[in-house]
């Protein structure tokens, strides 16, 4: 893990802009993103990982020429609870395969998601999830990679803050990752109504897993429209009508004295609104 003594800002992928100003490889974002103005970048594999292993060492040699953090996100379809056990323990190989990918991209954290609890109870998706981390250590405790674990958006997904704490405790190797997004999705839109409902995370992460964790902590920031079920689509900062509001955020990141890392996975708009939450953040510091 790369520590910072401040917060950075980075973006989710490619912004529309990125390709607007003629770029078209991802070789060429490291560069792009750092004269954008902003400290790093997340590669989004959610779909699959196409690219091949001169193209992530590429991107990666890229990155540490310009001084911008990484990151990896992992394929969507990973369950870790799922009920088929041959595709859930197939998991492991996803993440085994991402981090091969973090190691040629420079990247310090992957980002998991935890799998579903809509046909079976979260009781169950817990043990099962459990369990599938556990296996995961016997395969890939060796890395030095953190491998994060992400609060998620809709209400029959596991990943509510508590399950994400809960599960990091199987091993120092997980470490939660919060989309504050999603948390507000999930909550209907109340999960973060001033300063102090932010520095609660920061609170409770420390709190139960020590203070190192949430010092440095990886963040997905973006406003995300929700229903009754939680997360429908991710958004804009144009938007005025869902949350959360980034500002009351940038005084909790000063108040806590933390320095985390925060990912804009706006739709289209990650560099313009990572710039945005950057310039709020340094007005807040003063």
């Amino acid at each position: 893990m790369i520590k910072k003594d401040h917060a950075t800002f980075g973006t989710g992928g490619n912004s529309d802009s990125f390709y607007a100003s003629g770029k078209k490889s991802t070789v060429q974002a490291p560069e792009w993103v750092k004269a954008f103005g902003l400290d790093a970048y997340e590669f989004e594999a959610g779909n699959g990982l196409n690219a091949g292993d001169e193209t992530l060492r590429k991107i990666g040699d890229a990155a540490r020429e310009h001084g911008i953090l990484m990151s990896f996100h992992t394929p969507y379809f990973i369950s870790l609870s799922g009920t088929d056990p041959e595709k859930r323990l197939k998991s492991i190989d996803y993440i085994s395969r991402s981090l091969h990918a973090s190691e040629l991209l420079g990247a310090d954290t992957i980002v998991i998601h935890a799998g579903s609890a809509a046909k079976i109870t979260r009781e169950e998706a817990m043990r099962l999830a459990t369990d599938t981390l556990e296996k995961n250590l016997e395969v890939n405790g060796h890395t030095d990679i953190r491998m994060g674990i992400e609060t998620m958006g809709k209400i029959n997904q596991l990943g509510t803050l508590d399950e994400v704490i809960e599960l990091c405790k199987i091993s120092p190797k997980y470490h939660p990752v919060v989309d504050f997004g999603h948390l507000n999705a999930r909550n209907v839109g109340n999960a973060f109504p001033n300063v102090d409902s932010y520095r609660e995370v920061f609170d409770k992460i420390a709190n139960a897993l020590g203070d190192g964790y949430a010092y440095n902590l990886h963040c997905h920031f973006s406003k995300i429209e929700y229903t009754q079920a939680g997360e429908k689509r991710h958004l804009t900062f144009a938007d005025t009508l869902y949350g959360p509001d980034f500002e009351p955020l940038a005084e909790a990141i000063i108040k806590e004295g933390v320095a985390p890392r925060i990912i804009s996975e706006s739709d289209g708009t990650q560099a313009e609104d990572a710039l945005a939450m950057k310039r709020m953040w340094e007005k807040a510091r003063g």
